[in-house]
């Protein structure tokens, strides 16, 4: 099962929150949209071709919480460290992205790269959550894409600038269940016109995903359809104009963004 959220309206902003008319839920099937009730309970009867909807982020989180480092290698590649404990850091919803939109490279920044990422949508509140029961507050996995104005982040003594330009958190297209993956045999995968740079599995993650929601929900509450981008493996690199992104996740989906410049 794939769930999505989408407009019938081809000019909704990819930042539209659920409270809009504009925004509805839906399941895809066979390359056909079937259209649900908020938070992808009950069929409504009515239905659409994929092909002729505005798919929009699957989830509209309060708060999109970001991992840093999660992978040795990648800390070696930017000079660091693997950390003792996670490093997080917030984008604001402002930043998201839907599938297909592009990617802006704001005049502010010089360098911009590409994360790919494996994002995990919370499916109900969690708080002080212990380690064996991450899973049951996870709705499912989605693909996200970290893009970093990677200059302002080695200016900047903290992240947010460089990490918060609008359009830099593509996520999408869907989501699929938790109960529909097996965590263990996912494999990531970014492409820039159609050449692997990253490649990884949850297994090279220093932090798993569960200790990662028990690390972030000791710090805030998690709502229901906020998202955590788990972090990057090695491979990071910088985005060209024109360039197209796809951030692949085996068993879940192709998050695609062409590359502009604002």
């Amino acid at each position: 099962m794939r769930l999505v959220r989408f407009s019938l309206d081809p000019s909704t902003p990819a930042t539209t929150p659920d409270v809009s008319p504009l925004v509805r839920y839906g399941v895809v099937e066979n390359e056909t949209v079937y259209e649900t009730a908020a938070g992808w309970s009950a069929r409504t009867g009515e239905s659409w071709p994929l092909s002729r909807v505005r798919l929009l982020p699957p989830c509209w989180p309060s708060k999109i919480v970001c991992v840093g480092r999660n992978y040795e290698e990648h800390a070696k590649e930017l000079g660091n460290l693997a950390p003792a404990e996670p490093v997080i850091f917030l984008k604001p919803p402002s930043a998201l992205a839907a599938h297909g939109d592009p990617i802006v490279v704001p005049p502010l920044a010089q360098r911009v790269d590409y994360e790919g990422e494996i994002g995990v949508v919370i499916g109900r509140r969690a708080r002080n959550v212990p380690v064996e029961r991450a899973q049951a507050y996870i709705l499912g996995y989605t693909c996200v894409n970290d893009v970093t104005a990677r200059d302002l982040q080695k200016k900047d003594v903290q992240w947010t600038r460089a990490k918060g330009f609008d359009t830099f958190c593509p996520v999408g297209p869907w989501i699929v269940p938790v109960a529909e993956v097996s965590l263990e045999t996912l494999r990531l995968r970014t492409r820039v016109d159609g050449e692997v740079r990253q490649q990884a599995s949850p297994d090279e993650m220093i932090f798993s995903v569960a200790r990662i929601i028990a690390f972030v929900s000791e710090v805030m509450t998690l709502e229901p359809g906020d998202l955590i981008a788990t972090g990057t493996p090695a491979g990071v690199g910088p985005l060209a104009p024109g360039a197209l992104v796809q951030i692949e996740i085996e068993g879940v989906g192709v998050l695609e963004n062409r590359v502009t410049t604002g």
